[in-house]
């Protein structure tokens, strides 16, 4: 007698592929969850070619970055047998089902996210597009695009991910249940953010202080100067405080990230040491993790005939997701031809 598989939740996500190299942050915060839930949920994961559009990219450079993104994702140990690895560009359903949820998304609504209203104020009212208002839809349309139960995210964009729910529960409202499925966010507080090293406060980011993010690509020597170089706090004692010494706080919370070990044993171990041999011994334990994911990626890049072969399937079996229930939406919308077979 056979026994019926049973089938699992999916959970999607995805990052933009707007620089050579991911980070620390990305790789802590999101990569390693990923690796993770291909145990226990059906995954599907993207390079958001799309989104990154918002920052007017070079096209060559945008093409070279999404092959390197996606190099990575398999370098963290995302497995295409195990899971949908693909360019959100190559599955045309996701601008499709951004216009029809466009056209249920109050205007009021996507002005209200903070990260818009945050980049327009610095970029100025000439310099806000179209694109960078609506990145909230599209990133709407990605996860319900895919019946998504699980989306893992950063914390700041918990705002987007509840955008998401509430269109997919004003689809089910408007159109009947069934319509969409409204997705839970995965935030993992000990690792929801990573932040920079030269201004401790603020999260590591591709737009943060040029020597205050450890990219994964990173030559040794670099990474340890920027370790050794990083931001403190007042005082000579190792000790976990992330309000009164956030530089500290955030050096020990990269340590247990990548060593599995407790804070409390980590601060334990550094009574009577200076700052000084807790960024030296950290430099060590981030080179020792890098260096066999740079060397992976490396050889991904290096035979771009197998890099090809496994976004191209992922992109087949992305749109086959994907076609089946944009056509389910946009019927409910009333748009006759997605009632027609392919």
């Amino acid at each position: 007698m056979f026994s019926v598989p049973i089938a699992r939740p999916r959970a999607f996500s995805g990052i933009q592929p707007t620089a050579d190299s991911l980070h620390l942050g990305n790789y802590l915060g999101a990569l390693k969850q990923w690796v993770e839930l291909q145990d226990s949920y059906d995954c599907i994961y993207s390079v958001v070619d799309l989104h990154a559009l918002t920052v007017g990219p070079d096209p060559e450079s945008l093409r070279q970055r999404v092959r390197a993104t996606a190099a990575q994702f398999l370098a963290a140990g995302v497995d295409p047998e195990r899971s949908i690895l693909f360019v959100q560009s190559e599955v045309p359903q996701h601008t499709q089902l951004t216009w029809l949820l466009n056209c249920v998304t109050g205007f009021g609504e996507a002005g209200r996210m903070t990260q818009f209203k945050d980049k327009a104020a610095k970029l100025g009212d000439q310099a806000v597009t179209v694109g960078l208002f609506d990145y909230p839809v599209l990133m709407a349309a990605d996860i319900l695009l895919y019946d998504a139960e699980l989306v893992p995210v950063g914390e700041d964009q918990r705002q987007h991910l509840e955008l998401s729910r509430t269109l997919a529960a004003r689809l089910n409202s408007r159109f009947g249940e069934g319509a969409a499925v409204v997705p839970e966010a995965l935030i993992v507080k000990a690792t929801a953010k990573i932040y920079d090293l030269q201004e401790p406060t603020a999260k590591m980011s591709k737009t943060g202080h040029p020597s205050g993010i450890i990219e994964l690509l990173d030559d040794p020597k670099v990474i340890a100067k920027r370790i050794k170089s990083a931001v403190t706090d007042s005082g000579a004692e190792v000790t976990w405080d992330p309000a009164a010494k956030p530089g500290v706080a955030n050096l020990l919370s990269i340590y247990s990230a990548l060593t599995g070990q407790p804070i409390e044993q980590i601060v334990d171990d550094y009574q009577g040491k200076l700052y000084g041999h807790l960024k030296s011994d950290l430099a060590e334990v981030v080179i020792a993790a890098l260096s066999p994911f740079r060397e992976r990626t490396a050889l991904y890049l290096a035979d771009p005939g197998q890099l090809d072969r496994i976004l191209s399937t992922g992109a087949e079996r992305a749109e086959d997701i994907a076609d089946r229930v944009y056509r389910r939406i946009a019927t409910r919308f009333g748009l006759g031809q997605a009632e027609r077979s392919r």
